[in-house]
């Protein structure tokens, strides 16, 4: 049943839908008259507001009913098209109703065309019959309702004016008028009447000037969005200037409460973001609307909604937005009556021919930036900052942010110039950045002024390689142009094996953003799928496998578990290595059945670091009872570095709680494995685990597992450091050092199935999920000869560059029209080196791992109206520095050696920024921080690690 109520002259049409929703109605010849205020404030997550930054507009807002639909009546059966959203009655039979169409006010807002068309059934045509408070009789079953209601809006009395009181010298606004501010142009399109159109209290329509800038119309949008409105409790999907977003009322006598979810909703605004989480940004927005009803109508609206974004590793770097808005209603009078017509169209061109109507939701913003400097004078500016040898300090990352930014804004012809006028020891900085800019103009300047057939450039292209590698969120492009690098001409093979190791870690990227099937993606996916049968060149195969390490697409499963059993020790170590990488859901039974046969040598025998390796994976991927057992029964009757490898692994297992420790307790209920002549075995490789760093947001752990030889040459040795948010994980930084084939300079008997290794020793990097191209040390008898007597003991760069470690962008609409600009970025200047040391002599050798670098992270949102501009900034910078060191002493057996962590001690600074401006150029800008310094420390290692330390280092302590 409908039942409609018709309160004529001075009070309010008011309807109420058995079973559907109500709308608000004003009354005719009356003039509403608001005051509304919008205002908007800026600080860290945990500031207050009396230290925000920001500003407040406030005016009156007069609101009048234009037009309400006409109507007619008569005795028929008809069917209701109207035009605005419709309420559903049912399918019961209704034998009389009264029912009113009306179009309610609010500036000048109206587009309610509230037509009936009809045809009876004795055949009595009834064409373009307009309905107007009038009373039908209806024997039939009617299918819908609508109401409809046309308003207009008209701002006056505009004052702008800051959210924090201030001395008149700190007040930007104080001294200025709102005409100042605006400009006497934008006030009058400010205060020019428009027009709303509502149905059943939402708005359908807006109705406004064509030229509008694009800030003016954006208020009045968050003014009409205030009211729109739901009188009953329910859930929703409403359109408004937030965009489309979901929306439950929850409705109680005359106080209406909305709450809108943010987070669901869609906007043409895009951004982007980090892909992994731990490194990412993440924003929780909240919104409450407040409405008070008086006769039908809007009495008070009060609107407040908050976004707060915050770092996950650090979530004391945030900022908050608080946008908030009230309408009241101070009086009401007299009012023009309203006008005339039988549509929409023909009441606004009588009205103003020229009103037009425009979208509810803003359309998207245009970035932007008023009164910065060009690329070519920001480089000017900054370009000695990025000379190599400052890399390590914190002014380098800082101003690769801020040169990044500028690359986004320019042209291909812009980057080209500054790449072409750069000195060479900058150079390698600039082109991180210009890569790191990820912008269709950044890429095509690149490739352009890199020639890849060429091999004196090799730096620079390995460091635009690596760029691209470590992108923070890569599109379909970058591939497609790397692919295209890889099909055309490359002078270097070193670059040449880079481009394909990188195009697999750019596959990864795109498929974990859903783009699998993106046609680059299935190219480059058949490219290194098919490589590695395709070739005989050892190098080569190597190359494509490490290209599947990165990519970790389940089609390389099969692949990678056959390639585990290679007579190459270095396919299989890929290979297993690779297979770590997944997800143990990915490690099914053949996989695992594979790892058994490789560790426990059931067809050939394989090196002593496969095997291990292999058994690293079983550990990881929920193992089963048996599978442990046969692990831990095999302690023991392992080369003698192999065995305290193992027992090493399983005591670290247990002590640092891993998933398999449960497993491996179940299985040392059994005395037949677990005895003091199986744990008891002597040796110097070991496995330790530990913490780095242990806080709310993020857990830092490290990893380190070295293996000798049973001469006590080092085998292997790796290091590992990872971190953890919030379920999140990342593979921060793993580097592995391998040596094979010495144990002839010390004559020594090489282990079993090692007697034929050519000698070799290197280095492999992974970083931040990306695993980089290995660098060799030597290769060959020949070469370790001749580098043996000019080995300086000087580090080798394993990598070095300028990393957007963060990178995420978006831009929030506010309910008030006003638009949130955020942008939080993470810039690491990174140097990891390793190197090698060996003495005959004194019968020593040496390996160490040197991590340097200097990390910033800013975050910065900004409110821009083009008349005002307010800001807050939070950042946090630290320079630390890490090295692992190994000395074996290799004179007697059982050999020594001593492994260190050092970590140095590191400063760390905190910024917060506080800024508002007006074009004028008054400014006010508010800046607090604090500084401290960490002490630096060693990492603890196990007890036995420091007994023989002390032996090393004897002569020296």
């Amino acid at each position: 049943v409908v039942l409609c109520t018709s309160l004529f002259s001075q009070k309010s049409l008011f309807c109420v839908v058995s079973g559907g929703v109500r709308g608000p109605r004003l009354s005719n010849g009356q003039l509403y008259k608001f005051s509304y205020s919008t205002e908007v404030l800026l600080d860290r997550a945990r500031g207050s507001a009396e230290g925000s930054a920001g500003y407040r507009i406030s005016s009156s807002v007069d609101i009048n009913l234009v037009w309400r639909n006409p109507s007619s009546k008569d005795d028929q059966l008809l069917k209701l098209m109207v035009c605005g959203p419709q309420l559903n009655v049912g399918p019961q039979s209704i034998s009389s109703v009264i029912f009113f169409f009306f179009c309610m006010p609010t500036t000048k807002i109206f587009s309610c065309n509230c037509h009936l068309r009809a045809v009876l059934k004795i055949n009595v045509p009834l064409t373009g019959t307009v309905i107007r408070n009038i009373w039908i009789s209806v024997r039939t079953k009617p299918k819908s309702f609508t109401t409809c209601v046309c308003t207009s809006l008209q701002i006056r009395d505009v004052k702008i004016e800051g959210v924090t009181p201030r001395p008149d010298k700190a007040n930007i606004f104080s001294g200025s008028t709102s005409q100042r501010i605006l400009g006497k142009s934008n006030l009058a399109m400010l205060q020019a009447p428009f027009l709303v159109h509502l149905k059943l209290g939402k708005v359908k329509g807006l109705y406004s000037y064509q030229n509008e800038p694009a800030v003016i119309r954006n208020i009045k949008r968050g003014v009409a969005s205030l009211l729109q409105l739901q009188l009953t409790s329910g859930k929703v999907e409403e359109v408004d200037v937030s965009g489309k977003c979901p929306v439950e009322y929850k409705a109680e006598k005359d106080r209406i409460t909305r709450i809108k979810m943010l987070d669901s909703c869609k906007t043409v605004e895009t951004g982007f973001t980090t892909h992994n989480q731990v490194l990412g940004v993440k924003t929780k927005s909240s919104s409450v609307t407040e409405f008070t009803l008086q006769e039908g109508f809007i009495k008070s609206v009060v609107s407040e909604e908050t976004h707060v974004t915050s770092v996950n590793a650090r979530h004391r770097t945030a900022t908050k937005v608080v946008s908030r808005q009230a309408l009241v209603l101070v009086k009401k009078q007299a009012g023009p009556q309203e006008t005339a017509g039988k549509d929409v169209a023909g009441v606004i061109k009588s009205l103003d021919p020229k009103f037009v109507t425009i979208a509810l939701s803003p359309s998207k913003a245009r970035s932007q930036c008023r009164g910065c400097p060009s690329l070519w004078q920001h480089w000017q500016a900054i370009g000695k900052d990025l000379e190599p040898e400052r890399l390590s300090k914190a002014t380098v990352p800082r101003n690769f942010l801020s040169l990044v930014q500028s690359l986004r804004r320019a042209t291909k012809e812009e980057i080209l110039k500054v790449l072409m006028n750069c000195s060479k020891t900058a150079l390698p900085q600039l082109v991180d950045a210009v890569t790191s800019a990820q912008t269709p103009a950044s890429l095509e300047a690149i490739l352009q002024f890199l020639d890849f057939s060429k091999a004196q450039d090799l730096i620079l292209q390995e460091r635009f390689l690596y760029a691209s590698g470590l992108a923070s969120h890569p599109n379909e492009k970058m591939l497609e142009a790397l692919l295209g690098v890889w099909k055309g001409k490359i002078a270097n093979n070193d670059i040449r094996e880079s481009v394909m190791i990188i195009m697999g870690a750019l596959v990864r990227k795109l498929c974990q953003k859903g783009g699998c099937e993106l046609p680059t993606v299935v190219e480059v996916k058949k490219l290194i799928l098919e490589g590695p049968d395709r070739t005989k060149e050892e190098s080569e195969v190597q190359m494509y496998l490490l290209a599947l390490k990165n990519a970790l697409i389940p089609e390389a499963i099969p692949l990678l578990t056959r390639y585990c059993e290679s007579e190459v020790g270095a396919y299989s170590i890929i290979s297993i290595t690779a297979l770590q990488r997944y997800d143990s859901a990915h490690i099914n039974e053949e996989v695992k059945c594979m790892l058994n046969r490789v560790y426990h040598q059931n067809k050939r025998v394989f090196e002593k670091n496969v095997r291990v390796a292999a058994a690293d994976v079983i550990f990881s991927s929920n193992p089963s009872y048996m599978e442990v057992k046969n692990l831990l029964l095999s302690i023991g009757h392992l080369p003698h570095e192999m065995n305290k490898y193992m027992l090493s692994k399983v005591q670290d297992i247990l002590n640092f709680e891993m998933p398999a420790s449960k497993m491996i307790r179940r299985v040392m209920k059994d005395t037949i494995v677990h005895n003091y002549d199986r744990f008891a075995k002597l040796g110097s490789s070991s496995a330790f685990s530990g913490y780095i760093a242990r806080g709310m947001d993020v857990t830092s752990t490290y990893s380190l597992d070295i293996l000798y030889s049973g001469s006590g040459v080092l085998r292997r040795s790796n290091m590992n450091i990872f971190a953890l948010s919030n379920g999140a994980h990342l593979h921060g930084l793993q580097v592995v050092i391998e040596a094979q084939g010495l144990e002839s300079l010390i004559a020594a008997t090489s282990d079993e199935g090692e007697e034929d290794l050519e000698s070799f020793a290197g280095m492999s990097a992974l970083l931040f999920d990306v695993q980089l191209r290995p660098v060799t040390f030597f290769k060959g008898y020949s070469d370790l000869m001749s580098k043996m007597f000019s080995l300086s003991g000087d580090p080798i760069s394993v990598v070095k560059g300028l990393i957007l470690l963060a990178d995420h962008s978006e831009v929030i609409q506010l309910q008030s029209g006003l638009k949130a600009s955020i942008e939080f970025q993470g810039g690491l200047a990174i140097d990891i080196s390793g190197g090698m040391e060996f003495s005959l002599w004194y019968r020593e050798s040496k390996t160490s791992v040197n991590n340097r670098g200097a990390l910033v992270v800013n975050g910065n949102v900004t409110v821009d109206m083009d008349f005002a501009r307010a800001g807050v900034e939070v950042s946090f910078e630290t320079e630390a520095s890490l090295d692992f060191i190994t000395t074996v002493q290799f004179s007697e057996y059982p050999f020594l050696v001593c492994m260190q962590m050092d970590k140095a001690t590191f400063p760390f600074r905190w910024l917060l920024t506080k800024y508002e401006g007006l074009p004028s150029g008054k400014s006010f800008i508010s800046r607090k921080g604090r500084r401290e310094l960490v002490s630096g420390s060693e990492f603890p290692l196990h007890q036995e690690n420091s007994n023989m330390c002390k032996k090393v280092f004897e002569g020296s302590w």
